[in-house]
């Protein structure tokens, strides 16, 4: 099963349903995610389960990016050694910064989009033109209810300039936060539907020109930090009323100086959850076209 944002083939307007094999069935009185996410988890369940609107072949629709309405997506970084090791190389300057926040009892967490920013499956994400360096950085994304609670897994792509960021530690939100850093999808995998979220092969593919120009495999096994930790350092003292994505790091980083280019394809995979394509602009009108 999993949970699907949709074009309506009939309407034209945002849809939500169950994916369920071939075909996605509409969740009836479900305009939006956030409105699922505004229930406690075995509420959603009881929904999802009982799905019975109207069925759509589940080719025949557009997927959207399951975040909407007033959801916003975070993340957490430096949850996996490689991306203490890549932060540490890129940043001369104040590499004690990321091995500090590594065994710290805090987790870093940033702030990466609001919904109406985030680009879906088979959508375009960009490198930014005063950066030598981007990369993509493919995470497990909790999908989080109102209260906290993990409701979901999801694929993030958290685009980020290694140039900026390693520049210095205070431009972070420069390097993380700008028109098509973000890609989420294809849909959310409920959470009672994956056993041990702590046992997904991750894996990060970029074509150029017909052929791959990297590629790379992780687990989630590899994560430092505990996936509720997480999320309740998120909602300590915030509140998403409409419920949130929390990306949960990488332990995918390319080499420097291995960077995206205009035109490359990037495939995440995560098992059990889904696979994420995106094509590679370069700026924001790119992504506006």
């Amino acid at each position: 099963m999993r949970i699907v944002r949709f074009t309506h083939p009939r309407t034209g307007t945002d849809a939500i349903g169950v994916e369920n094999g071939e075909h996605i069935v509409e969740l009836s009185g479900a305009a939006t995610i956030g409105e699922l996410l505004r229930t406690p988890v075995e509420r959603l369940r009881e929904r999802c389960e009982r799905a019975d609107g109207p069925r759509h072949p589940a080719g025949s629709v557009r997927r959207l990016a399951p975040v909407d309405g007033r959801m916003e997506v975070w993340a957490a970084g430096v949850t996996y050694r490689r991306s203490r090791e890549a932060r540490v190389t890129e940043s001369e300057r104040a590499a004690d910064v990321y091995e500090l926040v590594y065994d710290a009892e805090r987790p870093e967490l940033f702030f990466k989009s609001v919904a109406w920013k985030v680009s879906g499956d088979g959508g375009r994400i960009a490198v930014r033109a005063d950066s030598a360096v981007d990369v993509p950085e493919p995470e497990l994304g909790l999908v989080l209810n109102s209260a906290g609670e993990i409701a979901g897994y999801t694929v993030v792509d958290d685009v980020s300039s290694r140039t900026i960021e390693g520049e210095n530690p205070l431009y972070l939100p420069q390097a993380k936060i700008y028109l098509g850093a973000c890609a989420v999808g294809p849909a959310i995998r409920p959470a009672w539907e994956v056993a041990d979220p702590y046992a997904l092969d991750i894996t990060l593919t970029i074509t150029r020109d017909g052929r791959t120009a990297w590629d790379g495999k992780a687990s989630t096994r590899e994560l430092h930090r505990r996936l509720d930790e997480l999320a309740g350092y998120l909602f300590r003292a915030d509140a998403f009323p409409d419920g949130a994505v929390l990306a949960t790091g990488t332990g995918l980083v390319p080499d420097l100086p291995f960077t995206l280019r205009a035109g490359d394809i990037v495939t995440i995979a995560i098992a059990e959850i889904g696979t994420l394509v995106s094509t590679v602009v370069e700026g924001p009108d790119a992504m506006r076209g």
